[in-house]
């Protein structure tokens, strides 16, 4: 089997973080939003152990999550003293600005066969295929990991257990314009040695 370099590099070059203040109002088709799914399910996974789970909120469910983690920080920031209501407001309304968010969970092996760091690569893995996914559908996609991500409080409304991770969001949706945002990374001779005897 053999796919087109040139386009293979294309979608792997461009793919973007993409803010949810670019996105249009137009949600995006659940096909497209299946097909991310599909794809990130075909991800590397050490001893098959396919470590990643989705929580997909749309339409009213954007609402729910927001009410969901604006209001669990108030009561974690409220109880350690350092509550910020800038801070509240952007959890409250920030999701209504997607077409969908993809809550993005780590299922730990419960006989812990492979190391956690290998199954957080694997959802890490798995991402990346939703976002080049996305890419090759022009969609725009940004993986958030603030807010309530790493709180322990938060897992049980993702389905996690305690010895499982959430990871961040993945925000879904439409541009409002069609210019694709340009990248820019260093030299990959700085990043990368060889040793050949």
């Amino acid at each position: 089997m053999k796919f087109s370099i040139e386009e293979t590099n294309n979608l792997l070059r461009n793919r973007r973080s993409i803010y949810p203040a670019m996105y249009s109002d137009v949600p995006v088709d659940d096909t497209i939003i299946k097909e991310m799914l599909e794809n990130a399910n075909w991800a590397p996974t050490h001893k098959l152990t396919e470590p990643w789970r989705f929580v997909v909120f749309k339409g009213e469910g954007l609402k729910k999550l927001a009410t969901f983690q604006s209001e669990l920080y108030k009561e974690l920031s409220t109880k350690a003293g350092n509550f910020d209501a800038s801070k509240f407001e952007k959890l409250a309304t920030k999701p209504l600005m997607a077409s969908h968010i993809i809550a993005i969970g780590m299922k730990r092996d419960p006989k812990a066969y492979v190391p956690e760091i290998e199954e957080v690569a694997a959802v890490a893995c798995a991402v990346q295929n939703m976002y080049l996914t996305a890419t090759a559908h022009g969609i725009g996609c940004y993986w958030g990991s603030g807010g309530i991500t790493y709180k322990e409080e938060a897992k049980s409304f993702f389905g996690l257990g305690a010895e499982d991770k959430l990871l961040g969001f993945l925000y879904v949706g439409n541009l409002k314009t069609d210019k694709w945002p340009a990248g820019k990374r260093g030299p990959i001779e700085e990043k990368v040695s060889w040793v050949e005897s």
